[in-house]
């Protein structure tokens, strides 16, 4: 059964109830613009207005996606300046349970997670909790002195300084997840690396994640602090230490401080056991580029509903659904508030959306507090700079862009993903801006 058209989607009742505190106080700010000369010396300007016409083209996207069996389904939602102006559910949630996506799907978030930890990190700051620039050992010990694997002697030397916060935010801390085949069976050894999945997963393990980390002080890094973008456990590690600086577990923290003020109801580290049937499958891309089923393991389905419900990743534990997240990142587009709820400063927002750390990331692009962040047009597809964002490994992607008053949120779950839906789907969010007539 499809979902109804475009028309009666669009600026939908139950979603702008939902979404309608963000016109309450600290009202949106007004897009900024910009700029972007082409090859010919035209100009281009920040756009407006948004085209339901040319939205509609992400419709088609997605149905062919999932009649090809190339994903099982999908839920996309964009806001513009805090209103909803696009929302669709395709596909399966569960195909082969007969389950249908809907846009209340819930989602294995993965690295999204990542944004809302870095956020606890500078409402720490914002409380007089915590700084930056803190060593990682005055929260956890066991960070005084690392190691890093140097791979011309093949042994580990003493790190040249002391991990700070600001390196675990900005993954300058030279943490990878421990699979190159260097270091490899030594965190296979103390159960990460090999042994979480693909590094990352922590769900199952029948322990609190400050237990996980310090055990992951013990274990060679692959760069020395500060020299290189270098991603992995760097996140998960800060979960631990927003626990200990503020004195309570990770999911309580959220929870308090983020989920609920911003009525995020469906935002978990561990699934309500009755609302099982809301959580979407995983699939993975075959050899011959159609999805099957994943198993019901680390790199699969997961222990989000069955398991210990112990270790709270903040790097990437999270479960959540397209209107939640969208929330959370209207605050951070908004400066930091959403309605009345305000969870973040200005100018921690600020230290999250832009660059922090030079030239070690990408060409073109920077990196703030948590987020990529576009450096120069043409660096991501049609974003204009100033835009940022990331994703999850089960699919799952975000952007957010200031100029046009944006807030994208695509969600599959799909690992490895072997498709191009994802870059396909964001041209044609961006080829829908208009100039205001």
């Amino acid at each position: 059964m499809r979902t109804p058209p475009l028309t009666t989607r669009l600026l939908s009742a139950t979603l702008l109830a939902l979404l309608s505190t963000a016109s309450l106080a600290d009202r949106p700010q007004q897009p900024e613009s910009w700029t972007a000369s082409n090859g010919a010396g035209a100009q281009i300007s920040a756009a407006t207005s948004i085209s339901k016409e040319r939205l509609a083209r992400i419709d088609a996207l997605m149905k062919q996606y999932v009649d090809d069996n190339l994903i099982a389904g999908a839920v996309a939602l964009i806001l513009q300046n805090g209103q909803p102006v696009y929302e669709h559910a395709e596909g399966w949630a569960d195909k082969e349970a007969g389950t249908r996506m809907t846009t209340d799907t819930i989602f294995r978030i993965a690295s999204q997670t990542k944004a809302l930890t870095s956020a606890a990190v500078l409402q720490l700051q914002e409380q007089g909790k915590l700084v930056v620039t803190d060593p990682v050992s005055k929260y956890i010990p066991e960070f005084a002195k690392t190691t890093v694997y140097d791979k011309d002697k093949g042994a580990a030397v003493p790190a040249t300084r002391a991990i700070t916060l600001r390196d675990l935010l900005t993954h300058s801390a030279g943490i990878s997840y421990g699979t190159q085949p260097e270091i490899a069976s030594l965190y296979a050894e103390k159960n990460l690396g090999p042994k979480a999945g693909m590094g990352w997963y922590t769900a199952d393990k029948n322990e609190a994640t400050c237990t996980t980390m310090a055990r992951l002080a013990s274990l060679p890094f692959v760069a020395q602090p500060g020299a290189e973008f270098v991603y992995g456990y760097n996140t998960d590690i800060l979960g631990c230490v927003v626990e200990r600086a503020s004195g309570m577990p990770l999911d309580e923290y959220f929870r308090t401080h983020i989920t609920q003020p911003l009525g995020m109801r469906d935002t978990h580290f561990f699934l309500p056991k009755e609302q099982r049937r809301r959580l979407a499958a995983v699939y993975y891309t075959g050899a011959n580029g159609k999805i099957a089923r994943a198993a019901d393991d680390a790199k699969g389905q997961g222990d989000y509903v069955d398991g210990p419900r112990k270790n709270f990743a903040g790097g990437a534990g999270l479960l959540s659904t397209a209107r939640d997240y969208a929330r959370f990142l209207e605050a951070i587009r908004n400066g930091g508030a959403l309605g009345n709820a305000r969870i973040l400063s200005p100018r921690s927002v600020a230290l999250m959306t832009t660059d922090q750390v030079g030239d070690i990331y990408k060409p073109r692009m920077g990196f703030g507090f948590g987020f990529e962040v576009v450096e120069e047009f043409g660096a991501v597809g049609l974003e204009a700079p100033g835009s940022f964002g990331w994703g999850g490994a089960y699919g799952t992607s975000y952007r957010v862009d200031p100029t046009s008053g944006l807030v994208v949120v695509l969600m599959i779950q799909l690992m490895p993903n072997g498709t191009d839906f994802r870059e396909k789907f964001a041209n044609l969010v961006y080829q829908s801006l208009l100039p205001s007539e």
